[in-house]
């Protein structure tokens, strides 16, 4: 094995444990409530409000860039919690470099498998009022009120869901246990549980009972 290969290999060995402890140390500090056995691997972006409140439980697994996951290559995750909002994820959950942006509610159920590069988004980010998104109208501080406003619904992902690499997963959508999202899907609208489902929009194209 070359010196780079090796020198590289050690680096990454170090990140690896650096960012084991840093990414806790983050959560802590940002009142995240978390069970045993967190392990976030490599840089991670947390954007918490201090009114969020985010409940993870025991054995949950973030990769995040450095292609722990092949399919992320790097592409580091992220978990956005605006104002108020609320984030739950069971145990014995893994995520791979997904994006999750909570504005409202996000409940993610216990043995839930998403796979690299998804989207979760409980908001549509934008106000679907043009004036409102030109920042024409604003608050009383004289900020645009464009996010705000912009329409929002919870998302739940019940137990042992599996979702495919680089789905998006929008407002106001329930995936029902042990359901499978296919790849690459664009979930509007909620699917039940028990089924395969792919496409965009995604709909039920396999009843697995």
């Amino acid at each position: 094995m070359g010196i780079i290969v090796k020198s590289y290999l050690i680096r990454r060995k170090i990140r690896y444990y650096f960012y084991l402890i840093w990414n806790r140390i983050a959560f802590y500090l940002n009142n995240v409530s978390y069970g045993r056995n967190l392990r976030i691997y490599n840089k991670f972006y947390l954007l918490k409000h201090p009114t969020a409140y985010i409940e993870i439980g025991n054995n949950f697994t973030f990769t995040s860039g450095e292609a722990f996951n092949p399919l992320c290559r790097n592409i580091r995750g992220c978990i956005f919690a605006d104002q108020n909002s609320k984030l739950k994820i069971g145990n014995n959950t893994g995520i791979s470099s997904a994006c999750i942006w909570v504005k409202e509610s996000i409940t993610i159920g216990n043995n839930v498998k998403i796979g690299g590069d998804c989207i979760l988004m409980d908001t549509d980010a934008h106000n679907l009022d043009y004036e409102i998104r030109n920042g024409t109208i604003t608050d009383e501080e004289g900020k645009s009120i464009d996010c705000k406003t912009a329409n929002s619904k919870p998302i739940i992902i019940e137990d042992d869901v599996l979702i495919g690499t680089r789905c998006i997963i929008l407002k106001g959508v329930t995936i029902g246990a042990r359901t499978i999202i296919g790849s690459g899907s664009v979930v509007t609208k909620s699917i039940p549980s028990d089924v395969i489902a792919a496409g965009n929009p995604c709909k039920v194209i396999k009843i697995l009972k």
